[in-house]
């Protein structure tokens, strides 16, 4: 089979949402490295490889959403699509205590190679579907319940985003109404990264957005990932029709 660099479902969708999964899968293609980083398959299979249960919530978003969906195809330890091309964590030798053997001897030359077969299709294909009347990029990612040798992260959501966005504080007041759920606020992360995905396609452009965090413990079987899709597919729309966006 040949080879893409991402999956684009629904481009003909017709809804203003753009729902995007940069960190969908652990692939590593046959031309970076033999299709090998030297990392164990339990470092492939845990978070600094990609963004465990994130692709399944995405795709069963963007169904319920009637929203078109690209997801990355290639490992975030291959490059990384949410970091800007300039950014010196595009290509990590370290990550969360795993030496990368495959990145290690990594030069410009390798790192420029990565990005015109991975990085810039991605972004390409991201680009195209943001060309819609009115859109509104939602990002999806998930995060680990604990760093090593950090403490437990209480939240089972976060939803991130810079100053000023206008859509994301609706959407946090509404998932606030969720009494089950604990809520981060530019949490575990910040809400802001010069160059990353939504900065480029949304932010920078003045679009709509909002990048949901889900604590991937939450969402790591199928089930769990339609019921999440399920749960935000009723708040997002609620959240956007109280912006009056």
């Amino acid at each position: 089979m040949t080879y893409s660099p991402f999956f684009l479902e629904g481009a003909d969708r017709p809804a203003r949402w753009v729902i995007t999964c940069d960190h969908a899968t652990n692939v590593v293609p046959d031309f970076v490295n033999g299709g090998d980083l030297g990392l164990p398959a339990q470092d492939m299979n845990r978070h600094i490889a990609y963004d465990i249960g994130a692709f399944g919530v995405s795709k069963h978003l963007g169904a319920l959403l009637n929203a078109p969906v690209v997801a990355s195809n290639f490992s975030r330890l291959v490059i990384d699509p949410n970091r800007g091309a300039d950014d010196p964590t595009l290509l990590m030798k370290l990550y969360d205590g795993s030496i990368i053997p495959g990145n290690r001897l990594a030069d410009a030359q390798e790192r420029e190679a990565r990005i015109k077969a991975c990085y810039e299709p991605y972004h390409d294909a991201l680009a195209g579907l943001m060309r819609r009347p009115d859109p509104i990029l939602v990002a999806i990612h998930s995060f680990t319940p604990q760093l090593r040798g950090k403490p437990p992260r209480p939240w089972q959501i976060g939803i991130l985003a810079p100053d000023e966005e206008p859509f994301s504080p609706f959407l946090v007041e509404q998932l606030q109404q969720e009494a089950d759920l604990c809520v981060g606020i530019n949490q575990p992360y910040t809400g802001y990264l010069p160059g990353d995905s939504v900065d480029r396609h949304a932010t920078a452009a003045g679009h709509p957005n909002t990048l949901i965090e889900l604590r991937n413990d939450l969402i790591a079987d199928p089930a769990d990932q339609q019921a999440w899709a399920a749960r935000l597919a009723e708040i997002l729309p609620k959240a956007l029709e109280r912006s009056g966006l």
